[in-house]
């Protein structure tokens, strides 16, 4: 079966593994992991950072990052495609009692004057606007990523408006093959930054949050009362750390392959669009009359899996575990299935 659901399918190489199995271990609740240490102090390096947390998910660094940088009664500002907002079950209200400010930005991309025109006049009756939340790559918005050159007038605002700016940089390295663009660079403009190792780096699982010392201080405590707390983990670590090492030049190589899919599909009959592939997501609408699951029913019968994204919108995701042979017989039922 071809797997196009998500990246976050893939499994661990045989390399990667016998990686994991060569860690040295120890107790990360006490600070005594060493390859968990390693992989913080390398990750925090990479962006410029004081300190980086290591944590099971994106969904815990992102929500651990609102804790840090809200108190109850706060707002956070985010585009409505946000995965804080979209795919978090409303972790921003029942982690931190903080309210969302949503914008609707383009493919899930907003700027720093809809930023600006969103943040509310301190009233007893409002809650405070504390917290911009930025995406990038945007999963909802079909992989939509945001270059430097836009991303420092929305830094410059929020430090001239006294908000915090946290990234969801769950796919960022897609981003940054695609851009040429520096993690340290990126680092310079934000508070804290999210980055996830199970997609695209096919790591089994990890995520870590970057920052300042005194961020990443209060993230122990909430990665600890969150029941993010783990022990001998430098085994998952170590997955991460061969990852960085050996996995991120090679994202190039998935997003062209979703770059060729959303070519091949804007050019069939059954499509009426597709999203902009700028990076390894592909998001298309089916003509009228053509259900999503109808679609996704040829597809498995062609041993080919993705998922609906709307009654009408089909997401397909490309990754490591995504060969050559697979895309071209992908390309071929696209090319040659009758709806």
């Amino acid at each position: 079966m071809i797997n196009l659901i998500s990246d976050t399918v893939t499994k661990p190489s045989a390399e990667m593994l016998d990686f994991m199995f060569k860690a040295e271990v120890g107790d990360d609740v006490f600070g005594e992991d060493p390859t968990i240490n390693d992989l913080e102090d390398y990750c925090a390096n990479l962006f410029g950072k004081e300190k980086a947390i290591f944590c099971p998910s994106g969904t815990m660094t992102n929500q651990i990052a609102i804790k840090c940088h809200t108190q109850p009664l706060d707002e956070v500002i985010c585009d409505h495609y946000s995965h804080v907002y979209q795919y978090e079950t409303g972790g921003y209200a029942y982690n931190s009692n903080v309210a969302i400010n949503l914008i609707e930005g383009t493919n899930g991309k907003i700027t720093a004057e809809q930023i600006e025109a969103a943040i509310k006049p301190v009233y007893d009756w409002l809650p405070i606007s504390k917290l911009v939340v930025i995406e990038n790559s945007c999963n909802k918005g079909g992989g939509s990523f945001y270059t430097i050159d836009e991303l420092e007038p929305i830094s410059k605002l929020c430090k001239d408006r006294g908000l915090k700016l946290h990234l969801d940089g769950a796919r960022l390295f897609n981003v940054l093959v695609e851009t040429d663009e520096s993690p340290q660079e990126i680092g310079k403009l934000f508070d804290s930054i999210s980055i996830c190792m199970s997609k695209g780096l096919g790591a089994p699982v990890g995520s870590l949050l970057i920052g300042t010392e005194e961020v990443i201080k209060q993230a122990r405590r909430y990665r600890k009362v969150m029941g993010g707390g783990m022990r001998q983990a430098g085994y998952l670590a170590a997955a991460c750390k061969y990852a960085m090492i050996n996995n991120v030049d090679r994202l190039k190589i998935d997003n062209q392959k979703a770059k060729e899919l959303g070519e091949v599909l804007s050019n069939q009959s059954y499509v009426k669009s597709v999203r902009p592939v700028m990076t390894n997501i592909v998001i298309f609408d089916l003509k009228d009359g053509l259900s999503a699951d109808r679609f996704l029913e040829e597809m498995k019968d062609n041993n080919i899996v993705g998922v609906a994204f709307g009654p009408h919108t089909v997401r397909f995701v490309t990754h490591l575990d995504y060969n050559d042979q697979m895309h071209d017989k992908v390309l071929e039922v696209l090319q040659n299935i009758n709806l």
